[in-house]
């Protein structure tokens, strides 16, 4: 029985594969080390993860999380599941690696991830050759779903937004400068916080200027992330994610401004990875 789970910023869902037949577990919150500590990644765990696990005997544990690319991190998932998984072997990896996987499997190409955050790589169909360093949403995130709240956001209070766009921005949310800057400056998981106006600019996408504005946003991921690719042009760049699949259009459009052919695009890589752990 094997335990997959792929982790991202908002959210961690965890797939049971048994006997060549895949079960959704659970989902639970996201279990990114630089957002959670160890006590926190084990009580979500013993909370939401467990109680569903009880008479399951599982023998492999592939954990895809953000902000596990580095083996301190990884070591911080990896302490707080041993204690439970006594007779599993137990992977952690980067969220990314589970992305390439998910949309290549054995084959060359360029991964991206577009939700909550961004990242991308290159991958030669067995491991990660290169890797654009994702700076986090403060410092960069380019075309993820933190990015383009923060311009929407900027835009509603310099003024920017068409005026039936800033209407219905008030009558949704009625949020003063105030609750915005102590939800991004005083509240956990700030990043979270400015993705979710991703569902407002997708309920106005046909607005000039809301898809101006996702545009900008992909237009910034593929020049500070994909273009840095000696060969993007030349092999499919493909991309999963909620940001990346609900205005796959709009990413299509900038694609090709970039002279980039489109892979898959799909919202979520579970999928790809119990196909991948399938065969394997």
């Amino acid at each position: 029985m094997i335990l997959i789970a792929d982790s991202g910023a908002t959210k961690t869902d965890w797939v049971i594969i048994e006997e060549g037949h895949e079960t959704h577990l659970a989902q639970t919150n996201g279990l990114n080390p630089y957002f959670i500590d160890l006590q926190g990644i084990e009580d979500e765990l013993q909370k939401n993860l467990y109680p569903h696990l009880e008479n399951k005997h599982v023998k492999e544990v592939h954990f895809y999380g953000a902000g596990c690319a580095n083996l301190q991190n990884r070591d911080i998932v990896r302490i707080a599941m041993e204690d439970f998984f006594v007779n599993a072997a137990i992977y952690i990896e980067h969220d990314l690696l589970g992305a390439a996987r998910a949309l290549l499997g054995h084959t060359e190409g360029i991964a991206g991830i577009l939700g909550t955050g961004s990242n991308s790589c290159y991958y030669d169909g067995k491991k990660i050759v290169q890797n654009v360093p994702s700076l986090g949403y403060v410092l960069a995130d380019e075309g993820s779903g933190a990015y383009m709240g923060r311009l929407l956001i900027r835009d509603y209070f310099f003024g920017k937004l068409p005026p039936k766009i800033e209407k219905a921005f008030d009558q949704k949310y009625g949020f003063s400068l105030d609750n915005i800057l102590n939800a991004i400056y005083n509240e956990k998981w700030p990043n979270q916080y400015l993705a979710a106006f991703t569902f407002f600019l997708s309920e106005h996408e046909r607005s000039t200027h809301i898809h101006k504005l996702v545009n900008s946003a992909f237009s910034s991921f593929f020049k500070y992330q994909i273009s840095q690719y000696s060969r993007y042009q030349e092999i499919p760049f493909s991309a999963t994610g909620s940001i990346a699949y609900y205005f796959k259009d709009i990413l299509s459009e900038v694609a090709e401004k970039y002279g980039v052919k489109l892979g898959k695009i799909t919202q979520s890589p579970l999928k790809g990875l119990i196909s991948y752990h399938s065969k394997r």
